[in-house]
């Protein structure tokens, strides 16, 4: 299923994204060459990242 028409943007590839990409959803668009055009997908985007990335997951610094 398509989440971003304006970038041709799937579901699956978003989610894809979600787990190797750290970030806001521009940093997620940005990770796949893309920026978010008439923004109406950005909510479910938010929410696929959400799905994907566990509050656990969260980069931390590492102590020096």
């Amino acid at each position: 299923m398509y989440v971003c028409i304006c970038n041709a943007i799937k579901e699956s590839d978003l989610r894809a994204a979600a787990r190797s990409c750290q970030g806001d959803v521009e940093a997620l668009y940005a990770s796949l060459g893309r920026t978010p055009q008439c923004r109406q997908c950005l909510e479910e985007a938010e929410e696929i990242i959400a799905d994907e990335v566990p509050v656990g997951n969260l980069a931390v610094p590492a102590p020096h």
